[in-house]
Protein backbone atom coordinates (compact mmCIF):
# COMPACT_ATOMS: atom_id res chain seq x y z
CA UNK A 1 0.00 0.00 0.00
CA UNK A 2 1.43 3.56 -0.83
CA UNK A 3 1.02 5.42 2.46
CA UNK A 4 0.13 9.23 2.75
CA UNK A 5 3.42 10.95 4.12
CA UNK A 6 4.53 13.74 6.44
CA UNK A 7 7.65 15.26 7.68
CA UNK A 8 9.43 13.57 10.48
CA UNK A 9 10.27 16.91 11.75
CA UNK A 10 9.91 20.97 12.05
CA UNK A 11 11.72 22.82 9.76
CA UNK A 12 11.89 26.90 9.47
CA UNK A 13 13.75 29.38 6.84
CA UNK A 14 13.63 32.94 6.56
CA UNK A 15 13.17 35.15 3.24
CA UNK A 16 11.48 38.04 1.71
CA UNK A 17 7.83 38.14 -0.31
CA UNK A 18 8.02 38.97 -3.22
CA UNK A 19 5.52 41.37 -3.92
CA UNK A 20 5.38 42.66 -0.31
CA UNK A 21 9.43 43.00 0.29
CA UNK A 22 8.80 42.06 3.81
CA UNK A 23 10.79 39.60 5.85
CA UNK A 24 9.29 36.29 6.47
CA UNK A 25 9.20 33.56 8.34
CA UNK A 26 8.08 30.18 7.23
CA UNK A 27 7.80 26.97 9.48
CA UNK A 28 7.19 23.29 7.79
CA UNK A 29 5.46 21.33 10.21
CA UNK A 30 4.38 17.33 10.66
CA UNK A 31 0.55 17.26 10.72
CA UNK A 32 -1.85 13.77 11.26
CA UNK A 33 -3.56 11.78 8.46
CA UNK A 34 -5.96 13.19 6.29
CA UNK A 35 -5.11 16.78 7.16
CA UNK A 36 -4.11 18.05 3.90
CA UNK A 37 -1.71 20.99 3.39
CA UNK A 38 -2.81 24.03 5.10
CA UNK A 39 -1.00 27.12 5.81
CA UNK A 40 -1.21 28.57 9.60
CA UNK A 41 -0.98 32.62 10.32
CA UNK A 42 1.23 32.90 13.53
CA UNK A 43 0.42 36.27 13.07
CA UNK A 44 -3.58 35.82 13.22
CA UNK A 45 -3.98 33.87 16.16
CA UNK A 46 -3.08 30.63 14.08
CA UNK A 47 -5.85 30.77 11.42
CA UNK A 48 -5.40 28.20 9.00
CA UNK A 49 -6.08 28.53 5.11
CA UNK A 50 -6.52 25.04 3.42
CA UNK A 51 -4.50 24.99 0.52
CA UNK A 52 -7.43 23.95 -1.41
CA UNK A 53 -9.51 25.62 -4.85
CA UNK A 54 -12.44 26.02 -2.43
CA UNK A 55 -10.18 28.66 -0.80
CA UNK A 56 -8.55 30.50 -3.66
CA UNK A 57 -8.26 34.01 -3.02
CA UNK A 58 -6.28 36.89 -5.22
CA UNK A 59 -5.07 35.65 -8.48
CA UNK A 60 -2.26 38.49 -9.22
CA UNK A 61 1.13 37.37 -11.25
CA UNK A 62 0.69 34.52 -8.36
CA UNK A 63 -1.84 32.44 -6.88
CA UNK A 64 -3.31 33.36 -3.26
CA UNK A 65 -5.45 31.65 -0.82
CA UNK A 66 -7.97 33.27 1.77
CA UNK A 67 -10.26 32.16 4.80
CA UNK A 68 -12.04 34.04 6.80
CA UNK A 69 -10.38 37.55 7.62
CA UNK A 70 -6.48 36.09 6.08
CA UNK A 71 -5.01 35.17 3.05
CA UNK A 72 -1.65 33.54 1.79
CA UNK A 73 -0.20 34.44 -1.12
CA UNK A 74 2.61 33.09 -3.80
CA UNK A 75 1.86 29.57 -2.78
CA UNK A 76 2.45 27.95 -5.88
CA UNK A 77 6.05 27.14 -5.72
CA UNK A 78 6.38 25.28 -2.35
CA UNK A 79 2.61 23.50 -2.96
CA UNK A 80 4.55 22.72 -6.14
CA UNK A 81 7.87 21.24 -3.79
CA UNK A 82 5.24 19.81 -1.31
CA UNK A 83 3.39 17.30 -3.91
CA UNK A 84 6.34 16.21 -6.26
CA UNK A 85 8.16 14.85 -3.23
CA UNK A 86 4.63 13.08 -2.03
CA UNK A 87 3.99 15.41 1.07
CA UNK A 88 0.10 15.01 2.03
CA UNK A 89 0.03 16.12 5.46
CA UNK A 90 2.00 19.49 6.22
CA UNK A 91 1.73 22.96 8.65
CA UNK A 92 3.01 25.74 6.83
CA UNK A 93 2.93 28.27 9.64
CA UNK A 94 3.98 32.03 8.45
CA UNK A 95 4.36 35.23 9.98
CA UNK A 96 3.38 37.52 7.04
CA UNK A 97 0.56 36.62 4.34
CA UNK A 98 2.84 35.79 1.56
CA UNK A 99 5.15 32.45 1.46
CA UNK A 100 9.26 34.27 0.91
CA UNK A 101 10.21 34.12 -2.74
CA UNK A 102 13.49 32.49 -1.52
CA UNK A 103 15.79 32.11 -5.10
CA UNK A 104 12.21 32.17 -7.49
CA UNK A 105 12.18 28.37 -7.64
CA UNK A 106 11.25 25.43 -5.72
CA UNK A 107 14.52 23.96 -4.97
CA UNK A 108 15.54 25.61 -1.76
CA UNK A 109 11.79 23.86 -0.72
CA UNK A 110 13.17 20.62 -1.85
CA UNK A 111 15.99 21.25 0.33
CA UNK A 112 13.76 22.06 3.21
CA UNK A 113 11.45 18.94 2.64
CA UNK A 114 15.09 16.69 2.54
CA UNK A 115 16.18 18.71 5.94
CA UNK A 116 12.61 17.59 7.39
CA UNK A 117 12.90 14.15 6.06
CA UNK A 118 9.39 11.99 5.23
CA UNK A 119 7.50 9.51 7.53
CA UNK A 120 5.25 7.22 6.22
CA UNK A 121 1.48 7.33 7.93
CA UNK A 122 -1.19 4.74 8.52
CA UNK A 123 -3.41 5.71 5.94
CA UNK A 124 -3.57 5.11 2.32
CA UNK A 125 -2.40 7.66 -0.26
CA UNK A 126 -5.08 8.67 -2.81
CA UNK A 127 -5.12 10.23 -6.50
CA UNK A 128 -7.29 11.82 -9.02
CA UNK A 129 -7.30 9.50 -11.33
CA UNK A 130 -8.46 11.02 -15.12
CA UNK A 131 -10.48 8.95 -16.93
CA UNK A 132 -11.66 11.27 -19.63
CA UNK A 133 -10.37 14.60 -20.86
CA UNK A 134 -11.45 17.90 -19.27
CA UNK A 135 -10.65 21.23 -21.37
CA UNK A 136 -10.53 24.88 -20.85
CA UNK A 137 -9.96 27.51 -23.33
CA UNK A 138 -10.15 31.69 -23.11
CA UNK A 139 -9.29 32.85 -26.23
CA UNK A 140 -5.83 31.67 -27.30
CA UNK A 141 -5.43 30.22 -23.56
CA UNK A 142 -5.73 26.64 -23.00
CA UNK A 143 -5.47 24.02 -20.64
CA UNK A 144 -6.73 20.13 -20.54
CA UNK A 145 -6.22 16.91 -18.63
CA UNK A 146 -6.44 13.36 -20.65
CA UNK A 147 -6.09 9.75 -18.97
CA UNK A 148 -2.72 8.73 -18.34
CA UNK A 149 -1.07 6.10 -15.97
CA UNK A 150 1.38 8.81 -15.22
CA UNK A 151 1.60 12.27 -14.34
CA UNK A 152 2.91 13.96 -17.47
CA UNK A 153 2.94 18.16 -18.40
CA UNK A 154 3.10 19.19 -21.37
CA UNK A 155 3.40 23.01 -21.59
CA UNK A 156 3.83 25.73 -24.39
CA UNK A 157 4.46 29.10 -23.89
CA UNK A 158 4.74 32.14 -26.66
CA UNK A 159 5.88 35.69 -25.74
CA UNK A 160 6.74 38.56 -28.19
CA UNK A 161 10.00 38.82 -26.93
CA UNK A 162 13.34 37.99 -29.21
CA UNK A 163 14.71 35.83 -26.78
CA UNK A 164 11.28 33.46 -25.34
CA UNK A 165 9.41 33.86 -28.91
CA UNK A 166 7.94 29.59 -28.35
CA UNK A 167 9.44 26.85 -25.74
CA UNK A 168 7.61 23.30 -25.46
CA UNK A 169 8.48 21.08 -23.16
CA UNK A 170 6.86 17.61 -22.05
CA UNK A 171 7.62 16.08 -18.75
CA UNK A 172 6.75 12.79 -16.62
CA UNK A 173 7.14 14.30 -13.48
CA UNK A 174 8.36 11.81 -10.78
CA UNK A 175 10.46 13.53 -7.56
CA UNK A 176 13.48 12.92 -9.31
CA UNK A 177 12.80 14.70 -12.09
CA UNK A 178 11.23 17.67 -10.77
CA UNK A 179 13.93 17.66 -8.60
CA UNK A 180 16.69 17.83 -11.31
CA UNK A 181 14.38 19.67 -14.46
CA UNK A 182 12.01 21.28 -12.67
CA UNK A 183 11.74 22.69 -9.30
CA UNK A 184 15.65 24.86 -9.80
CA UNK A 185 13.51 26.85 -12.86
CA UNK A 186 12.99 30.46 -11.34
CA UNK A 187 10.37 32.84 -11.71
CA UNK A 188 10.54 35.60 -14.63
CA UNK A 189 9.39 38.85 -15.45
CA UNK A 190 10.12 41.64 -17.98
CA UNK A 191 12.12 44.96 -16.97
CA UNK A 192 9.88 46.93 -19.13
CA UNK A 193 6.64 45.88 -16.67
CA UNK A 194 8.97 46.18 -13.46
CA UNK A 195 8.36 49.66 -12.89
CA UNK A 196 4.46 49.55 -13.20
CA UNK A 197 3.82 46.62 -11.09
CA UNK A 198 5.96 48.49 -8.35
CA UNK A 199 3.82 51.57 -8.84
CA UNK A 200 0.92 49.23 -7.98
CA UNK A 201 2.49 47.70 -5.06
CA UNK A 202 3.87 44.49 -6.57
CA UNK A 203 7.21 42.86 -6.98
CA UNK A 204 8.39 44.97 -4.06
CA UNK A 205 10.80 42.37 -3.24
CA UNK A 206 11.80 41.36 -6.28
CA UNK A 207 15.85 41.61 -7.41
CA UNK A 208 18.40 39.78 -9.67
CA UNK A 209 18.70 37.20 -7.32
CA UNK A 210 15.22 35.93 -7.20
CA UNK A 211 13.94 36.31 -10.64
CA UNK A 212 15.04 36.31 -14.19
CA UNK A 213 14.34 39.78 -15.54
CA UNK A 214 14.48 40.21 -19.29
CA UNK A 215 15.85 43.16 -20.86
CA UNK A 216 14.55 44.05 -24.60
CA UNK A 217 17.05 41.76 -26.07
CA UNK A 218 18.08 39.47 -23.47
CA UNK A 219 18.33 38.40 -19.78
CA UNK A 220 19.86 40.46 -16.87
CA UNK A 221 21.26 37.42 -15.51
CA UNK A 222 22.72 33.89 -16.23
CA UNK A 223 20.03 31.35 -17.04
CA UNK A 224 20.29 27.77 -15.39
CA UNK A 225 18.37 26.06 -18.33
CA UNK A 226 18.12 27.33 -21.63
CA UNK A 227 14.13 26.60 -21.80
CA UNK A 228 13.84 27.51 -17.78
CA UNK A 229 11.17 29.89 -19.38
CA UNK A 230 8.65 26.94 -19.72
CA UNK A 231 10.56 24.89 -17.58
CA UNK A 232 8.87 27.37 -14.26
CA UNK A 233 5.69 27.26 -16.11
CA UNK A 234 5.30 23.49 -15.45
CA UNK A 235 6.46 24.02 -11.96
CA UNK A 236 3.77 26.61 -11.65
CA UNK A 237 0.83 24.40 -13.35
CA UNK A 238 2.10 21.89 -10.90
CA UNK A 239 1.52 23.81 -7.64
CA UNK A 240 -1.50 25.40 -9.03
CA UNK A 241 -2.87 21.84 -9.12
CA UNK A 242 -2.30 20.95 -6.19
CA UNK A 243 -5.65 22.67 -5.37
CA UNK A 244 -7.44 20.12 -6.35
CA UNK A 245 -6.50 18.56 -3.23
CA UNK A 246 -5.40 14.92 -4.56
CA UNK A 247 -2.19 14.13 -6.95
CA UNK A 248 -2.93 14.22 -10.17
CA UNK A 249 -2.71 10.77 -12.59
CA UNK A 250 -3.15 12.45 -15.89
CA UNK A 251 -1.95 13.92 -18.67
CA UNK A 252 -1.62 17.79 -18.68
CA UNK A 253 -1.41 20.04 -21.48
CA UNK A 254 -1.30 23.42 -21.45
CA UNK A 255 -0.32 26.60 -24.23
CA UNK A 256 0.07 29.99 -22.43
CA UNK A 257 -1.64 29.21 -19.42
CA UNK A 258 -0.72 31.48 -16.59
CA UNK A 259 -2.34 31.62 -12.61
CA UNK A 260 -5.67 32.67 -13.30
CA UNK A 261 -6.20 29.80 -16.14
CA UNK A 262 -4.56 26.86 -14.03
CA UNK A 263 -6.64 27.69 -10.79
CA UNK A 264 -9.59 28.23 -13.16
CA UNK A 265 -8.98 24.46 -14.53
CA UNK A 266 -8.66 23.67 -10.85
CA UNK A 267 -12.13 24.22 -10.30
CA UNK A 268 -13.36 22.92 -13.40
CA UNK A 269 -11.93 19.43 -12.52
CA UNK A 270 -13.31 19.17 -9.11
CA UNK A 271 -16.98 20.17 -11.08
CA UNK A 272 -16.56 17.20 -13.51
CA UNK A 273 -16.65 14.54 -11.39
CA UNK A 274 -17.08 11.92 -14.30
CA UNK A 275 -14.29 13.03 -15.62
CA UNK A 276 -12.37 11.46 -12.51
CA UNK A 277 -12.00 8.92 -9.64
CA UNK A 278 -10.50 8.64 -6.52
CA UNK A 279 -7.91 5.56 -6.30
CA UNK A 280 -5.86 4.26 -3.18
CA UNK A 281 -2.54 3.84 -3.85
CA UNK A 282 -2.24 2.47 -7.68
CA UNK A 283 0.61 5.07 -8.28
CA UNK A 284 2.77 7.12 -5.83
CA UNK A 285 4.65 9.79 -8.17
CA UNK A 286 7.32 10.24 -5.29
CA UNK A 287 8.37 6.63 -5.33
CA UNK A 288 12.02 6.71 -6.88
CA UNK A 289 14.66 3.78 -6.78
CA UNK A 290 17.78 5.90 -5.80
CA UNK A 291 19.18 8.80 -4.48
CA UNK A 292 18.50 12.33 -5.50
CA UNK A 293 20.78 15.18 -5.50
CA UNK A 294 19.80 18.59 -4.02
CA UNK A 295 20.25 20.87 -7.79
CA UNK A 296 21.07 23.97 -4.96
CA UNK A 297 24.08 25.65 -4.94
CA UNK A 298 23.60 26.96 -1.05
CA UNK A 299 20.82 25.94 1.54
CA UNK A 300 17.90 28.54 2.49
CA UNK A 301 18.45 30.78 5.73
CA UNK A 302 17.49 29.11 8.46
CA UNK A 303 14.91 30.79 10.41
CA UNK A 304 16.76 31.57 13.72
Amino acid sequence: MDAQRTLRRAVSCAGIGLHSGKKVTLSLKPAPADHGIRFRRSDLGGLEIPATVTHLGGIQYATGLSFKDGSVDTVEHLLAALVSLGVDNVVVELNHPEVPIMDGSAAPFIYLIHEAGLKRQNAPKRFLKVVRPISLSRGDKRIALYPSDHFKVTYSISFDHPLLRHQTRTLQISEESFIEEIAPARTFGFLKEVEMLRQNGLALGGSLENAIVLGETGVLNALRFEDEFVRHKILDVIGDLALVGYPVIGHLVAHRGGHALHTAFAGKILEETDAWRVVEGEYDPAHISGPVTIPVKSAPRLAN
